[in-house]
């Protein structure tokens, strides 16, 4: 258990892990309020709505990926995310005035997504490249798999949370909540020490040359392609989770926002328990994201059929356990796979396609959940991991007939 915890013996790390745990806390809080504040408060149980939501504030991925790519590559690290993490607090803290105040309307909680988001592209692909400044290569892996540990842990939390506080006092404390807590990880970015940062090379060249760059270098490699192939199927169509849990606890369930909450606390204790698994690993390996991408598939299935409340939850947490493994997985092969100087390019292109193709699959699997119910929309998850599975193995399948050995 003790190797599944190294990098905390790295002061910056440390101190960076527990100003992010803060954090999100805090972020989790607000998606929980933001999905309830949609679903209930702002619209009749709409879930085209929260899927118009998702659409916004992860499509600028996509949209800014020339641009956030290369800020990842070429500005100063640190100093960039302690500007993205200031601007995501005082977004927080306005949408929650004004949610306090009554006069909170659905077009706003749009824009509010949508400028969210933009700072949240620029912030994504700078804070996965960055855990590598503070740990080294050497610990990389563990390090992406204790982010993940922390980033559920607080999933535990803060839905739970969000759900007391919205029942007690109102959905817009969630949202202010949130904004005071990106102080813990701004004080953490000021206060670490420099001197022991693992500096890798910066890049050079020009923003849009430079992204073209480095789209052709994962042109070229074939397990690259294949592992965003991967990431593509079930970003798109399975990680849209605050509409399955939204849908289910409140069509098929019937359950108040206690009960919701607690449906998002229950998938993260799974996620929490695969992300722990990937720290104990002495080293990641491809056969990982298969397994990842099957059992995610099967777990999406089990939610799809769960005959009541207590199996549904069983079933998410089985579905966290497999999420967590993909993704991180995808996360440390990728960026060990990688050239130090083209890491930024290369993860905003992986952060591009996990968060930037839910414009695409948030609106379909809303639209599905809409008209042929929640149930359906889990199912179009379920084909999405199996479709993942059915990539990898020709992956697979063509990389043993090369005589290649797996990326790892």
């Amino acid at each position: 258990m003790a190797r599944a915890f190294r990098s905390l013996k790295n002061f910056n790390y440390r101190l960076w892990a527990m100003g992010a745990l803060v954090s999100n806390v805090g972020t989790w809080m607000q998606r929980t309020a933001q999905d309830w504040l949609v679903l209930t408060q702002l619209t009749h149980h709409n879930a085209s709505a929260v899927g118009t939501v998702m659409a916004l504030q992860f499509g600028p991925q996509l949209l800014l990926l020339p641009w956030t790519g290369w800020a990842a590559d070429h500005v100063d690290q640190r100093k960039l995310m302690m500007a993205t993490q200031a601007v995501m607090g005082m977004l927080a803290l306005a949408l929650g005035l004004l949610t306090i105040a009554g006069i909170v309307q659905l077009w706003q909680v749009y824009v509010f997504a949508f400028l969210f988001g933009c700072a949240s592209a620029f912030d994504a692909p700078v804070r996965q490249t960055f855990v590598a400044q503070l740990v080294g290569d050497a610990d990389l892996p563990n390090a992406v798999a204790l982010n993940s540990t922390s980033f559920n842990a607080a999933r535990m939390i803060g839905p739970a949370a969000a759900g007391l506080l919205i029942a007690g006092v109102g959905t817009g404390w969630a949202f202010l909540i949130n904004g005071l807590s990106y102080v813990a990880v701004l004080g953490s970015l000021a206060w670490l020490r420099k001197s022991e940062l693992h500096a890798h090379p910066r890049a050079s060249g020009g923003s849009a040359r430079g992204m073209l760059d480095g789209l052709r270098y994962v042109w070229k490699r074939p397990d690259l392609m294949a592992i965003l192939a991967m990431l593509f199927l079930i970003a798109t169509f399975g990680l849209n989770f605050p509409i399955f849990i939204g849908t289910m606890a409140v069509s098929v369930f019937h359950t108040d926002a206690r009960g919701y909450s607690l449906l998002s606390s229950t998938m993260a204790v799974g996620s929490v328990i695969g992300a722990l698994l990937a720290a104990g690993r002495e080293r990641t390996h491809f056969g990982a994201l298969v397994i990842g991408a099957g059992v995610f598939g099967v777990g999406c299935l089990l939610a799809a059929v769960a005959p009541g409340y207590p199996w549904f939850a069983a079933a998410l947490a089985l579905t966290g356990v497999a999420a967590l493994t993909f993704t991180n997985t995808s996360n440390s092969l990728i960026q060990l796979s990688t050239e130090p100087a083209m890491r930024g390019r290369v993860m905003a292109v992986r952060l591009g396609i996990a968060l930037g193709t839910t414009p695409v699959g948030a609106p379909i699997v809303g639209w599905v959940a809409d008209h042929a119910g929640p149930r359906w929309a889990l199912g179009v998850a379920a084909a999405s991991g199996v479709a993942a599975l059915a990539v990898g193995m020709r992956y697979l399948a063509g990389a043993r007939q090369r005589g290649e050995a797996q990326p790892r």
